[in-house]
């Protein structure tokens, strides 16, 4: 059943104006909490798919379901079922879906200092469900469009730009700045009443700001801070801090950060290789057994569904594979697949001993017109791999030969080249006397290291003081 499908059958009328527990104000649904369980539990699965799978670490899953059940405990709805979910994904993020659907990623869990700013991002999300956020826009989409499935998933970083949806239904949307307002009251009110410090979730806003401007410049957009979680939750520090004062919240004191740190040690970070592995200017998928670099200048990104690769001036790299029926030709494929596009000629090829074929076309994106060439490659009877490599209309001469040694750098792996890609971990210690972060990350990305940790670059370390690192 499509989503569409879904919602039509699981709406309960036209109906009427209810109150919303966490609020206290009535608003107009047609979705009842109901059907917003089952728009939840249907859209479950593609979500998680969609960002790298269930991260299987039971006792930090036992962990989140703690401080989850703690949370929704204190909420206006205590007795609601919620689904508390750790995504398999570097990426910064942290959503919800209608139903009582939570999930945060492992990149986001390393990224806090303590338990108390991974529960105000936590308690932020439970706002969002107890306020009915979704139920909100799903109605309002619902009645511009009927069948539109509005869901309170928000992607918002570029690395899922492929994914225009999640299971091919959803219309993904940001929430409105009135709704982040309120997550951000209910988030803090849930904090106070769990016992957590509410001054955690803007300690862990400024954090989440200096990772999104660290993200985005490394991605060639320099001075850029909607990025990551940031673009999907734009929320800013004197927002929060009236969402405090509205909650009648004090900030309380800071807390031990030790357990948490002991919880986290030992976390996989950055890329899983099961899904493919980004070192500087390589891509490596030691399961599927290939690689290839980017050219200089070039921020890569591995994404769920394909990789990107990014260049300051507009240009960019996508990459992925696709299924293809074992008596096609590589120049059928290609003729098939950019049928109706306007194409030069259909070159063959060879790339590391792979029967490619290649062409270019014009394509239309969103800052406008971009020259386009596709170079697809035959891997096996079933699969192929393409390369579309995108220019500024008028530029691709400038990329031409960058583009090519891209193309010729893609290969096999040999079996010992793929059992030397081994993941980067997590690795949580406490300073001694003299520590410095520079000293700590013994020649790694001290600049990365020193957000992790919300500290500055040079800056001295107390003794004690718990650091992550990453090994």
């Amino acid at each position: 059943m499509t989503m569409k499908a879904l919602l039509l059958a699981t709406l309960v009328g036209l109906a009427a104006c209810s109150e919303v527990p966490a609020t206290g104000e009535s608003g107009f649904s047609i979705i009842s909490p109901a059907a917003e369980a089952r728009m939840g539990a249907a859209q479950h699965p593609e979500l998680v798919r969609a960002f790298g799978g269930v991260y299987s670490d039971p006792a930090l899953q036992a962990y989140i379901d703690q401080i989850g059940a703690r949370l929704t405990g204190v909420s206006e709805t205590p007795g609601a079922p919620f689904t508390f979910t750790v995504l398999n994904t570097e990426m910064v993020n942290a959503m919800a879906l209608p139903g009582g659907y939570v999930y945060v990623t492992r990149g986001l869990i390393a990224l806090a200092d303590d338990e108390a700013e991974l529960a105000g991002v936590m308690a932020h999300e439970i706002g969002h469900v107890t306020a009915r956020h979704s139920s909100e826009r799903a109605t309002r989409g619902v009645l511009a469009e009927l069948g539109a499935a509005v869901l309170g998933a928000v992607l918002g970083d570029p690395r899922l730009g492929q994914l225009a949806q999640v299971g091919g239904e959803a219309l993904l949307q940001r929430y409105s700045r009135e709704q982040e307002f309120e997550a951000d009251t209910l988030g803090i009110r849930y904090l106070e009443r769990a016992g957590y410090p509410t001054g955690a979730m803007a300690s862990f806003l400024a954090t989440l700001r200096r990772h999104s401007e660290l993200e985005a410049r490394r991605a060639g957009r320099s001075g850029d801070e909607g990025f990551g979680i940031m673009a999907s939750h734009p929320r800013t520090l004197d927002r929060v801090q009236r969402a405090a004062a509205a909650a009648g919240a004090g900030n309380g004191q800071r807390i031990d950060p030790g357990p948490y740190m002991r919880r986290i040690d030992g976390m996989l970070y950055g890329d899983d290789p099961a899904q493919g592995v980004v070192r500087g200017r390589s891509f490596t998928h030691p399961a599927l057994g290939l690689a290839f670099e980017v050219p200089e200048g070039f921020a890569l990104l591995n994404g769920e569904s394909a990789v990107l690769a990014r260049h300051p001036s507009g240009a960019a790299i996508v990459f992925d594979g696709a299924p293809v029926s074992p008596g096609m030709d590589v120049t059928q494929y290609v003729a098939r697949t950019l049928a109706g596009a306007a194409l030069g000629p259909i070159e063959p090829l060879t790339v590391s001993g792979l029967p490619a074929a290649t062409t270019t076309a014009r394509a239309q994106s969103d800052g406008g017109p971009m020259d386009m060439r596709m170079v697809a490659v035959r891997w096996d009877e079933d699969t192929l791999y393409r390369f579309l490599f995108l220019a500024p209309a008028g530029r691709a001469a400038a990329f031409d030969t960058a583009f090519r040694q891209t193309t010729h750098s893609f290969r096999r792996l040999s079996p010992g080249e793929a059992a030397q890609v081994r993941p980067l971990r997590l690795r949580t210690v406490q300073a001694r006397p003299g520590d410095t972060i520079e000293r700590l990350a013994a020649g790694g990305d001290v600049e990365r290291i020193a957000v992790l940790n919300d500290l500055r670059p040079g800056q001295p370390l107390e003794p004690g003081r718990w650091v992550k690192l990453i090994e």
